[in-house]
């Protein structure tokens, strides 16, 4: 991944051109490099032809809508994805967040909350800092999971696990202090960078996609206040 806006290349899919148009713009002026679409199936053509550093993806759209679309591309890449919703509306953004998604905004976009989370999310990519270790490897064991804070990698049973980079920085969070119980307000202000109050359900459903990978047994839920990771 990339550090500097100029280098990040992102892949806007919006039908509405007015929409579609204005976005790119805004992205284009603070440095971004955007490629758009105007459909799902266009927009799948043009990821699958060209690399890109984050997807920026309407739920609403022709042929393939953008639910569809991030199911996609999460069978063959672990990029960021931030859909679009136009409402809102509760379906659409926990069918984006069940499908891979790792954040949402609402239209009519707010330029400063989308480039906020853009920068949260191409930061989550970038992560390559240690984090302190019961030894001098990094390595973590819990029975069938080993978690490698310093290479950034994870197996379970000896095989590799592919997480996107929010189920990475969420893996990290839990595995630093295996037992402690964690707020959902601490896991979105670490995890996801919110200095506001956050939508809880991007939590919510990306320990859900987490315990997928994992193993279920691994992540309790502590009721009426959040998770935690099983010694």
């Amino acid at each position: 991944m990339r550090d500097q806006p100029s280098s990040v290349h992102i892949l806007l899919v919006e039908d509405d051109d007015t929409i579609r148009r204005s976005v790119g713009l805004s992205l284009e002026r603070y440095g971004y490099r955007v490629s758009s679409a105007p459909d799902g199936l266009t927009g799948l053509e043009m990821f699958r032809e060209t690399e890109h550093d984050l997807l920026l993806l309407d739920v609403m759209l022709p042929q393939l809508d953008g639910i569809g679309l991030c199911r996609r591309i999460r069978e063959t890449s672990q990029a960021p994805v931030l859909m679009m919703s136009a409402r809102g509306d509760a379906l659409d953004v926990v069918a984006g967040l069940e499908a891979g998604a790792d954040d949402y905004v609402v239209k009519p976009v707010d330029t400063t909350v989308l480039l906020a989370r853009i920068r949260t999310l191409l930061r989550r990519a970038t992560f390559t800092a240690p984090m302190p270790a019961d030894d001098d490897t990094g390595v973590l064991s819990f029975r069938d999971l080993t978690v490698d804070t310093r290479g950034l990698e994870v197996h379970k049973d000896g095989t590799p696990l592919a997480l996107t980079p929010t189920e990475l920085r969420l893996l990290l969070e839990f595995v630093a202090a295996p037992g402690v119980a964690l707020q959902r307000a601490t896991l979105l202000r670490e995890v996801w960078d919110y200095g506001w109050d956050g939508d809880i359900r991007v939590v919510d459903l990306a320990v859900q996609r987490l315990r997928k990978k994992i193993g279920a047994d691994h992540i309790e839920t502590v009721r009426g206040f959040g998770y935690k990771f099983r010694r």
